[in-house]
C-alpha cells in the first residue's frame, strides 16, 4: 500500500508513502490514491482533507517517468485521464482540501497540488513544470489550472522553460498561501482546517462550487448563480443556527 490514511478530530489525512522513489506515482499509487480520496470524502466524520507526501525530500515528485518511457498513445491518453480523475476529484470535493507541501512538487505533483483549495509550502518546497524537457506538457491539469492561479504570462514562463520555482516565489506569485518552516507545515495546516470546521458545512460547500465554475462564467451569470445559491441557504438549519448563534453571541453548532 503507497496510500495511507487516518482520521483525527474531523480532519482526513492522506499521505503519499513511496518516498524511495519520492513518492513519484505509477499506476498502482493512482489506483490506490482514488480509492482513499473517495473514502475520506464520503467519510461523515471527516470535514477536511489534508494531503502530503512521505519523507523529507518531496510532496511527489511527479508521475513515474520509467512507466512513461513504455507507454504508446493509448497508454498515455487512460494516464492522463486517470490523473484528470485525481484532480478532479480534489477540486470538485465538497469537503476542502490541503496541500501540505514539502520538498519536490514536480510535474503531477504539482499539478495535484494546484488541483487542491489550499495549498501551504514548507521553506524548502520546490514547484515545477517540467515536462517539455522530456518532449512531454503538462497532462494533469498544469496547463489548465496553473494559468487561473497565477495568470496566462506566469504560466506560460513556468510551463516554456521547465523552471524551478521556489517556495518563495510561489508565494510572490500566488501559488501558495502560505510558507512556513517545514517543522511546522503539517501543524499548520491543521490550524486552517481547524478554523474551517468551525464553519458551516453547507456554506463551504456551495462556497466551493461557485469558486470552481467562477472561471467559466461571464461576471453576471456568476452573480446570478451566486445570489441564487445565498437566498436557497437560507432554507437550511445550519444558516438559521449560524445567525441565531450570532444573534445570541454563541459558538454555532454544526
Amino acid at each position: 500500500m503507497f496510500i495511507k490514511i487516518s482520521v483525527k478530530n474531523s480532519i482526513g489525512y492522506l499521505k503519499i508513502d513511496r518516498p524511495g522513489s519520492l513518492n513519484a506515482m505509477n499506476s498502482q499509487v493512482l489506483d490506490e490514491f482514488i480509492s482513499k480520496i473517495n473514502e475520506l470524502i464520503s467519510d461523515s466524520d471527516v470535514r477536511v482533507i489534508i494531503v502530503s507526501g512521505a519523507g523529507d525530500k518531496a510532496f511527489i515528485a511527479g508521475a513515474d517517468i520509467k512507466l512513461m518511457q513504455g507507454m504508446g498513445k493509448k497508454e498515455a491518453l487512460k494516464f492522463a485521464k486517470k490523473g484528470h480523475l485525481i484532480t478532479s476529484l480534489i477540486e470538485n470535493s465538497n469537503k476542502p482540501v490541503i496541500a501540505a507541501v514539502n520538498g519536490y512538487a514536480f510535474g503531477g505533483g504539482s499539478e495535484l497540488a494546484l488541483s487542491c483549495h489550499i495549498r501551504i509550502a514548507s521553506e524548502d518546497a520546490i514547484f515545477s513544470q517540467p515536462e517539455v524537457k522530456i518532449g512531454l506538457l503538462p497532462g494533469w491539469g498544469g496547463t489548465q489550472r496553473l494559468p487561473r492561479i497565477v495568470g496566462k504570462g506566469i504560466a506560460n514562463e513556468i510551463i516554456l522553460t521547465g523552471m524551478n520555482i521556489s517556495a518563495e516565489r510561489a508565494y510572490e506569485i500566488g501559488l501558495v498561501n502560505k510558507v512556513v518552516k517545514k517543522d511546522d507545515l503539517i501543524s499548520n495546516c491543521n490550524k486552517i482546517a481547524e478554523t474551517i470546521i468551525r464553519n458551516s458545512p453547507n456554506a463551504i460547500n456551495e462556497s466551493i462550487k461557485l469558486i470552481n465554475s467562477s472561471s467559466n462564467l461571464d461576471l453576471k451569470a456568476g452573480l446570478e448563480i451566486e445570489a441564487k445559491k445565498f437566498s436557497d441557504l437560507f432554507e437550511t438549519d445550519e444558516t438559521s443556527e449560524g445567525l441565531t448563534a450570532f444573534v445570541q453571541k454563541r459558538p454555532p453548532k454544526y
